[in-house]
């Protein structure tokens, strides 16, 4: 898989208008009451850095998976969360700003922890001594698409609350229709992946996925975090920022197998995300 004019564009350009409208929902009261109680950052970050790292581990282990497609899910593993589990969880009815929160910090810890993971995986899978330089490019390019816009909403309800309430359910709707052009475009576009790569990896991605909101969702509430949080962080944890895993797959490893497993597990989690969301707002009545 390469890069493309939905990845490249079409996507960020969705994300930007889409974190616009989750802008017009939020307040600094919103971002000053994560900051004053860190714990549900603590157990997201922890959950995402460590926890998960070590459960794909298992799963390219148990998966007996070929190389390149083990290095492929552990560089998807190290990836932050995506600025698309903001969206899901505004449908969720998450906290969002929780969600905003931890997909800023984690952007900037995996300038670390990114390169670190994947080296490790390509001596332990490849026995390759690769060094994989910090991707400040694409973690500021995640910055602007996720911060800016929701600066922008953030203002303009300030300036503008009545006019803020009355366009917020109309860009809602509009958010999920226009998440589901790209998604259906993303999966028309790698359908020769699929094809191709399915049996031998797919299994590995969707129990992935499905391992990663189960944990997200249940450790937040057996910490006795609210339910709102325990939602964020699921989101955040279950979708991964495929993008970014892509890019270093081919601009800094130069290898397109390695961008398989994201591209795969990209398809399912919009799927498995939005069924959870569905089923989130069916429990509550919403």
């Amino acid at each position: 898989m390469g890069q493309s004019v939905i990845t490249n564009l079409l996507l960020p350009v969705a994300l930007g208008v889409i974190m616009l409208g989750l802008g017009l929902g939020l307040s600094l009261a919103d971002f000053a009451r994560v900051v004053r109680y860190p714990k549900a950052v603590l157990i997201g970050l922890v959950i995402q850095m460590v926890v998960l790292t070590g459960v794909c581990f298992g799963i390219a282990i148990l998966f007996r998976l070929p190389p390149e497609l083990a290095v492929g899910m552990m560089l998807l593993a190290a990836s932050p969360g995506g600025a698309t589990a903001n969206i899901y969880s505004h449908l969720a009815h998450g906290d969002v700003a929780l969600n905003i929160t931890l997909t800023a910090v984690n952007s900037l810890l995996s300038l670390l922890a990114l390169p670190f993971i994947v080296s490790l995986s390509l001596q332990y899978f490849m026995a390759s001594d690769q060094i994989v330089p910090p991707p400040f490019r694409k973690v500021i390019e995640v910055g602007v698409i996720i911060l800016a816009p929701v600066v922008v909403g953030m203002f303009l309800r300030t300036r503008f609350p009545a006019l803020s309430d009355r366009v917020s359910k109309p860009v809602r709707i509009f958010s999920v229709v226009l998440l589901a052009v790209v998604v259906i475009a993303a999966f028309v576009q790698n359908i020769d992946v699929l094809a191709t790569y399915f049996a031998i990896v797919g299994g590995a991605c969707l129990l992935f996925n499905l391992l990663s909101m189960a944990i997200g969702y249940a450790v937040p509430l057996a910490a006795r975090l609210p339910d709102k949080q325990a939602i964020a962080i699921a989101m955040e944890i279950g979708i991964h920022n495929g993008t970014l895993a892509i890019f270093i797959a081919l601009n800094v490893l130069n290898n397109g197998v390695m961008t398989v497993p994201a591209a795969i597990y990209s398809l399912f989690m919009f799927a498995t995300a939005g069924v959870f969301a569905w089923w989130l707002n069916r429990r509550h009545g919403a």
